[in-house]
């Protein structure tokens, strides 16, 4: 069946010249920074700037189909504390909370306050505090995600972030609510502030402030190149934002010691998100890529019909398999290509050496009990995460995207005394008076 009707596409690592790998790696990119795009999103982001509300009401009955006036847009306390689920849901969330607090307390342990002493009389150190605000976005365009809710409302609430404003598109059925598991969530979090709007002007809103949203310093949250391109386009308004959040994306390095149908039920699981979305296997096992093509091709007959599209776009045309000589080499293309979710589906003697060589990911995931599903869902590690390569420089949203650390210094005069030949030094080096005399006055 793979061979006469393969699911994804079948690349070589050896035979790709450079422009083809550079290509493969550049995924989404290009969509993010369109220029056509970048000047739409402009022109909604002045519109915002301009007239506030209106313009959000505006975006959303344009690009969302529905009509609001500017005094809905925001959550009431009554939808906050009225919103149900049904009892399996509302437990999942008390379960991913849960472990994402565990995650994002011990972490917010581990970088606390420090100093010590570097030269007698001399202490240097930092002290960690909360941002003053922030604003997460929650994506709502081609389904709900409660699971983005927690994912990023669990870290902000640990930080105790001051001011923290949600905003969630409305629904896409044209009704104009939000997704009551996002405001369960939300209640059980503490988070008042609630806002339905459309994503890009959502994003500026967040950063001019409107009538209804307050201004914030910083946004996190995944997104559509749309939402990617306003948060990178807002940062050039002081708005601090997290490169890049979304289309989705994953890796799957696997030998032959893997279950195919579960490295096939593991690619489509981030290759459902959409068209946009990008799914690799990498593998130096032919054997094992066409077991699991064949796999692919029987779970996808029983996929709706938008999901599977979305999953033949994720590994047929934007991702598909690229086989390698070895593991090594299976390392080397995970770390150039630097996905947001990575499993390792390899032989037990052959993980360490495997996850030794990983540096660049979002999140490694080990062994195939260890389901991205999971991740996403309930495991307590970060699940919004780089993409599109920045996995290279930059991580997922934990309890220290809310956080900054000021760094603190005392001198005793012993440690001033000896210090003043270098100030003085370098002072006449970058012709700097000031800074000499004010270390000479105090002899």
């Amino acid at each position: 069946m793979a061979a006469d009707d393969p699911q994804m596409r079948r690349l070589t690592w050896a035979t790709m010249d450079e422009s083809a790998r550079t290509a493969l790696c550049r995924r989404g990119l290009d969509a993010i920074f369109d220029p056509a795009l970048r000047r739409s999103i402009g022109e909604l982001i002045d519109d915002v700037r301009e007239h506030g509300d209106e313009a959000l009401c505006r975006a959303l009955a344009r690009f969302d189909g529905v009509t609001l006036t500017p005094d809905q847009l925001a959550a009431t306390a009554d939808e906050l504390a009225s919103a149900r689920v049904d009892d399996d849901v509302d437990a999942a969330i008390d379960d991913a909370i849960a472990h994402l607090r565990a995650f994002n307390e011990r972490l917010h342990q581990r970088i606390g306050d420090w100093s010590f002493e570097s030269e007698p009389g001399l202490t240097v150190g930092e002290r960690v505090t909360p941002i003053s605000s922030a604003g997460l976005f929650v994506p709502s365009g081609k389904a709900s995600y409660p699971s983005v809710a927690y994912q990023l409302g669990v870290p902000a609430v640990v930080a105790e972030v001051p001011l923290l404003v949600m905003v969630v598109p409305p629904l896409p059925d044209g009704s104009g609510r939000i997704d009551p598991a996002v405001l369960v969530v939300c209640r059980k979090l503490g988070i008042e502030r609630v806002v339905r709007a459309n994503g890009p002007a959502g994003i500026a809103a967040l950063g001019f402030g409107t009538e209804t949203i307050p201004a914030v310093r910083k946004v996190v949250g995944p997104g559509s190149p749309p939402v990617a391109c306003a948060q990178v386009e807002m940062q050039r308004h002081g708005l601090a934002t997290m490169m890049i959040l979304g289309p989705t994306e994953s890796l799957v390095i696997a030998d032959d010691s893997a279950d195919p149908e579960l490295v096939a039920a593991d690619l489509l699981n981030e290759a459902e998100h959409g068209t946009d979305s990008v799914t690799l296997l990498v593998t130096p096992s032919t054997t094992l890529a066409d077991a699991v093509d064949a796999a692919l091709a029987q779970q996808l007959a029983s996929f709706p019909r938008r999901w599977a599209d979305n999953a033949r776009a994720a590994l047929g045309v934007n991702g598909g398999c690229v086989l390698v000589d070895d593991l090594e080499a299976a390392a080397d293309v995970a770390n150039r290509w630097a996905p947001e979710h990575l499993q390792v589906a390899v032989a037990a003697d052959a993980e360490t050496a495997l996850l030794d060589r990983l540096v660049n990911a979002g999140e490694i995931l080990v062994g195939q009990d260890t389901l991205f599903s999971a991740g996403n869902f309930v495991i307590g590690c970060p699940a919004s995460l780089p993409t599109g390569g920045y996995a290279h420089v930059s991580s997922g949203i934990t309890v220290e995207a809310f956080l900054k650390r000021t760094a603190v210094a005392r001198a005793t005069a012993v440690a001033r005394a000896r210090m003043t030949p270098t100030i003085l030094a370098m002072s006449r080096h970058e012709g700097f008076h000031a800074h000499g005399a004010a270390a000479t006055i105090r002899r």
